[in-house]
């Protein structure tokens, strides 16, 4: 293993945080993942999954199992884990912008029209030229806040990887996952592994998170290019919501790392027998399916249906009480699918979101995740 450090652009004088990498397995390997956790600074579930699987990591280097380079990221936003106010983490916007962490990474369309020019007919060196020039991209970039770098940090960690793995947690929820149509097939394994209770699609949800930061840019090129230049998916990409933010146990957490080894054996990436996939819980769905409900009133917010539970049309999800007229007010759903996550609070004001159920045919357009 080799510990890398790279550091944040100070914020204020006397200031300074790091970005920290651990880094596994043959470097010149024709493989390589990259795996990062708490993104969103406030989602813990997600890394004691990463401490758990860095010792799992270290034992199989150790065992010369490891046949990809793998890249692991603990903490990958020391700057929210920074954001401690009146007792509580505010991981999920940094303060000084208000800007989400997990929102708007650098887009490459740059790089799609410069790959019109020099792209020619052997996928493998097309590979290597659009990795290239999204490299002279982000080495281009001049961050100028705290914020700005460690994106950048990311992205140079994960811009040349094979398969890029980003675990997070929602507020109370099942275990879910989101990736491409075209990731799909690849994530599919992974779903099964974790026991996934959903599954989202969408090429573009219109957030600029992360992973589609890496898959959206192979989808791109392939619409863009003829057929006599080649564009294989040179990074697939998964953000994986490890249930809920009160989840956090060895014994869950253990879980977790061991379906995202048996993935990686999987892929050939660690060498061992694979183990016969579970079956998947549910479907995949469109996350442009998946009905969110917000809350038309306020009050005290008690809920009819419990996570990852099946839900029909016309089903009460949400009672909504007035503490002061006794008025209730009911939240049905609209959608037969699976009730994958809740809001963790139980007083809402007038537009709070309070949950998502998944569904089989798109109902939404536009900027698909939420804020």
């Amino acid at each position: 293993m080799n510990q890398q450090t790279i550091p944040l652009l100070s914020p204020a004088v006397g200031t300074q945080r790091e970005l920290v990498s651990f880094h596994f397995g043959p470097a010149d390997s024709a493989q390589k993942i990259f795996i990062s956790a708490s993104l969103h600074a406030d989602e813990t579930p997600a890394m004691l999954t990463t401490v758990l699987l860095k010792r799992r990591l270290l034992e199989l280097e150790k065992q010369g199992a490891l046949k990809a380079q793998i890249v692991l990221v603990p903490v990958a936003n020391p700057v929210g884990l920074g954001q401690y106010v009146l007792g509580q983490f505010l991981g999920r916007f940094d303060l000084g912008s208000g800007k989400n962490f997990n929102r708007h990474f650098l887009q490459f369309p740059k790089v799609v029209e410069q790959a019109k020019e020099v792209l020619g007919a052997d996928p493998v060196e097309n590979l290597r030229l659009v990795r290239s020039l999204v490299s002279a991209q982000i080495d281009a970039q001049k961050p100028l806040t705290e914020f700005d770098s460690l994106q950048l940090a990311l992205l140079k960690l994960s811009f040349d990887a094979d398969v890029v793995i980003d675990l997070h947690c929602s507020l109370e929820a099942a275990m879910h996952v989101y990736t491409s149509e075209a990731g799909w097939p690849e994530f599919e394994p992974l779903a099964r592994y974790l026991g996934a209770e959903a599954s989202l699609l969408a090429t573009d949800s219109g957030g600029g998170a992360f992973d589609e930061t890496h898959s959206l840019l192979w989808w791109q090129l392939q619409q863009a290019l003829p057929q006599d230049k080649p564009v294989a998916n040179g990074t697939v990409a998964v953000t994986v919501e490890c249930r809920g933010q009160r989840d956090v146990s060895y014994a869950v957490a253990q879980k977790d790392a061991d379906a995202i080894v048996d993935f990686l054996v999987w892929r050939k990436a660690i060498a061992g027998d694979v183990k016969p996939l579970p079956a998947l819980p549910n479907p995949a769905t469109p996350l442009a399916g998946s009905e969110q409900f917000y809350a038309p009133v306020s009050g005290i917010l008690v809920h009819h249906a419990a996570i990852g539970d099946l839900i029909r049309v016309g089903q009460p999800l949400f009672d909504i009480v007035d503490p002061i007229t006794d008025v209730t007010t009911t939240v049905c759903s609209q959608t037969e699918g699976v009730f994958y996550m809740r809001r963790a609070i139980r007083f809402v004001t007038a537009g709070a979101p309070l949950g998502r159920v998944t569904g089989k045919k798109p109902v939404r357009t536009g900027v698909l995740l939420g804020a």
